[in-house]
């Protein structure tokens, strides 16, 4: 399955587990018990609500903290929780392994944030308006879900939209602090965020964690998916013109008869390379790991100029290497690059002996029928001119071929 958190509003972690009970209200009862299991007071009162804003429909998820609870810690007029008291005590409450392990893990990426905006240690971190009940119960909340969908052979994949940057200035222990926080900033380094123009926090830092936690991608997937759910969270905020909700998009990744995956396209032209020079670059990006394939046609380029065009494929994680490569080796000053849908037949390559040598081929599954091509590198030493490459071909795949009948 793949979740998809569309951040209209923002995200937070009330946000983030009202979107997903909305969407699978049958983990509504697991995960209220799952709270109540990380010790909150009894008098701390935790629920969901119907609400509408904007025309949209969906749940609050709230959690109501008389000022008599009792905190953690408490220290002069704020809450400062030490991040090691708060580990301390989820280890030892009654939550299961893995829901625990997902609680202290997003506590551990949002210490780790403070840790670099005060210039501390880990262990010497404290947090304010993060240490009350409120926020724990989020953060439990939050591992329970995700638990939820990575245990039982069931392992999603996340994704979120560009996230909307918000503006301004937030009172907190510390004084007055700009939006985004300092710590959010730190842990959404490399997402991507749009600008809409409102004023206002519009991610926390719990929301930060949890996303940085769940490792979510911003990158848009091309393959054909099937939604599944749908649910909307909303927060507590509101905005002008604009529901402050997270929507979520519930996937089920459809089969597909091939091998599907995505792979980049990169592509240029060369006008002010000599040919010589040309084609040994060429020769080390065809050699270079991360590149799959590597084609060059003739063409007329600007001016009337005779050039060379250039067109690589690569897996997307070696994207910034193989564009690297490309300006190492050619004279190119700018390349274009598009994501493309690759479907492959199911191939494998075996080893077998024809004619007194050793000659690898290369076997595919077609629909309804299985071929096989021997490697042309296997033929270049073979004597005899074309017919008898052509004799040693013939004979090696006729043998590959009458192995995986029999």
């Amino acid at each position: 399955m793949h979740i998809h958190l569309d951040a209209v509003g923002g995200v937070a972690g009330d946000m983030f587990i009202a979107a997903m009970l909305d969407a699978f209200p049958d983990l509504r009862s697991g995960l209220l018990a799952a709270i109540r299991a990380a010790g909150l007071p009894a008098e701390v009162h935790v629920g969901l609500a119907e609400h509408q804003d904007h025309a949209l429909t969906g749940l609050r998820f709230r959690v109501v903290e008389p000022r008599t609870a009792e905190l953690l810690v408490t220290a002069h007029h704020h809450p400062h929780t030490p991040f090691a008291d708060i580990r301390a005590h989820l280890e030892t409450c009654a939550l299961s392994a893995t829901v625990r392990a997902h609680a202290i893990g997003i506590f551990t990426v949002l210490a780790q944030a403070e840790a670099r905006v005060h210039g501390k240690s880990i262990d010497t971190v404290s947090f304010h308006e993060l240490g009350e009940w409120d926020s724990i119960a989020d953060i439990v909340g939050a591992a329970f879900l995700i638990d939820a969908f990575n245990s039982d052979g069931v392992v999603a994949t996340w994704s979120v939209s560009a996230l909307p940057l918000g503006r301004g200035r937030a009172k907190t222990a510390h004084g007055m602090l700009p939006i985004p926080s300092p710590a959010t900033v730190l842990l959404l380094e490399g997402f991507e965020f749009a600008d809409d123009g409102l004023e206002g926090e519009r991610v926390t830092p719990t929301g930060a964690a949890i996303l940085r936690h769940l490792n979510c991608t911003q990158v848009p997937a091309h393959r054909a998916r099937r939604l599944l759910r749908t649910g909307i969270g909303f927060g507590t905020r509101t905005f002008p013109g604009i529901s402050n909700v997270v929507r979520l998009l519930a996937f089920e990744e459809t089969r597909e008869p091939y091998g599907a995956d995505e792979v980049a396209q990169v592509q240029f032209e060369v006008d002010d390379q000599s040919p010589e020079d040309l084609a040994i670059g060429l020769d080390r990006l065809r050699a270079h790991p991360c590149v799959l394939d590597v084609l060059q046609t003739p063409a007329f380029g600007k001016k009337g100029r005779m050039t060379m065009r250039i067109q690589l494929l690569t897996e997307m994680a070696n994207l910034e290497s193989v564009f690297d490569a490309c300006f190492s080796e050619t004279t190119t000053i700018g390349l274009r690059y598009e994501i493309l849908q690759r479907r492959k037949l199911v191939r494998a390559s075996t080893t077998v002996e024809a004619a007194g040598r050793q000659v690898r081929v290369k076997v595919t599954e077609r629909p309804g029928r299985q071929t096989a091509k021997v490697e042309a590198d296997d033929l270049l030493n073979v004597i005899g001119g074309r017919a008898e490459r052509e004799r040693l071909q013939r004979e090696a795949e006729q043998i590959v071929l009458r192995k995986d009948r029999s």
